[in-house]
């Protein structure tokens, strides 16, 4: 869902806006939910991405055309993890509104996924544009498909790897 602004105007990033998000994100089966600050023609994507514990974002890198992407944690806390090609997790770095680390930075054909720690996580990412269902992302082939009972295990197996 996309928000609208007056032109030209100042884009504030709001409590109500992230309530919005957590609210469609609790009511979405995915467990996730995106406001849009942009169109997606526009060069640099912006949003609002509300993601529940629940929620498996299937590990996935930006490709053809490469694709800086970037997440700041503005509730809650979440980790990104980095996968090698053969599907072995090399780094995991939690992200938490109260730090030390409040973001990062993923770099072009990184395989990477995201796991909400807490209840109501928000994060701001960007990510350059323009947006193409097409091309924005590749999933691995070793990671099993959203939705899938293969999918909860490994999403259930990551959080427990990552939490402990």
């Amino acid at each position: 869902m996309k928000l609208d602004f007056p032109p030209g105007a100042l884009r504030p990033i709001e409590t109500q806006q992230m309530d919005r998000a957590r609210e469609a994100a609790g009511a979405s089966g995915r467990g996730r939910s995106i406001l849009r600050f942009h169109d997606h023609d526009e060069a640099v994507q912006r949003m609002l991405n509300a993601v529940e514990p629940h929620s498996y974002v299937r590990p996935h890198r930006h490709e053809a055309p490469d694709k800086t992407e970037v997440f700041v944690v503005l509730a809650g806390r979440a980790c990104l993890c980095r996968w090698d090609d053969a599907g072995q997790l090399v780094e995991s770095l939690e992200i938490s509104v109260d730090g030390p680390q409040r973001g990062a930075e993923i770099p072009p054909r990184v395989w990477h996924s995201l796991v909400a720690l807490e209840a109501g996580t928000v994060l701001y990412e960007v990510i350059e544009g323009p947006f193409s269902a097409t091309s924005h992302k590749r999933y691995a082939e070793w990671a099993p498909e959203e939705g899938s009972d293969e999918g909860r295990t490994f999403h259930e197996a990551l959080r427990t790897r990552i939490t402990g």
